[in-house]
Parts: C-alpha cells; sequence; structure tokens
C-alpha cells in the first residue's frame, strides 16, 4: 500500500526516536502505515511500544504493514487554537478506530470539517515532518 504523503498545514515537527518507538517511525519515513502486534497472543495494540499491554510479553512486539483505514470513532473540532495551533483553526482532533482494532488519537484533515461524522471512513496519511524524510500520521476522510 502506497501512503500519500500530504502537507496539511498542521504544525508538525520531527518525531522523538526513542527505543519503544524506532521502528515504528522509521517504517513511517519509509512511507510504510505499521500497527503494532503482538507475536504472543496475536493481539493489535497502540501505541507503539516493546511490552505487549494485552499479554505482557516482552520483545515479541512486531509492525507489520497495516491497511491504512479506519473509522472515526469520536471527534470535536477545535475552533480555536493555542501555541502552534493558534492560526489552524478550525482543526479537528479524534479518535480512530483502525480496521485492526486498536484506537488512536490523531487529527483528522477534510475540506469541510462540518461534514465528519462518527463513523465516517477515514485513511492514514504522512504529514512531511523536520528534514530528513520524516513523517507524522494523520488521517483523511474518504
Amino acid at each position: 500500500m502506497t501512503i500519500e504523503r500530504r502537507a496539511t498545514g498542521l504544525p508538525t515537527r520531527a518525531p522523538n526516536r526513542a527505543f519503544d518507538t524506532q521502528e515504528f517511525w522509521d517504517a513511517l519515513a519509509a512511507g510504510r502505515w505499521v500497527v503494532p502486534h503482538c507475536d504472543a497472543c496475536g493481539g493489535f495494540f497502540w501505541y507503539p511500544r516493546r511490552v505487549c499491554p494485552l499479554c505482557g510479553a516482552w520483545d515479541r512486539v512486531s509492525y507489520p504493514d497495516a491497511s491504512g483505514r479506519g473509522t472515526i470513532y469520536s471527534f470535536t473540532i477545535l475552533r480555536k487554537g493555542q501555541g502552534p495551533f493558534r492560526d489552524q483553526a478550525p482543526y479537528v482532533l479524534a479518535y480512530v478506530e483502525l480496521d485492526e482494532g486498536p484506537r488512536l488519537m490523531t487529527n483528522v484533515v477534510a475540506p469541510d470539517v462540518e461534514a465528519l461524522r462518527v463513523g465516517q471512513a477515514v485513511h492514514v496519511i504522512l504529514d512531511p515532518a523536520g528534514d530528513g524524510g520524516d513523517a507524522v500520521y494523520r488521517f483523511a476522510a474518504d
């Protein structure tokens, strides 16, 4: 699956690659959407880390390619931003339920944020961040 790279205009900064998240951020920089998977219990989970929160397995986490699709579980439209988001309003903060199961918090971008609905299909996009080809994930309405 090729993931669209799109500058959304929302503030971004290069991700902080930590021991637990290095593999995830490297996959995004390479244009791959991955979701942490426990090879011990078979569950997908969110957020990226080395220990499975479902069964407690240590170092049995892999990062398989994922669908990049999901639905809006809940969202809010922010009409007044602060800090680097001061001039970005209105923008959307949402929980997206991935097709693989986990829910994650993200921004959803859409031409008309007023038309977004709970249950609406979305797909992952990569928003360029930093100078080295890094990206952060966001979701776009279908």
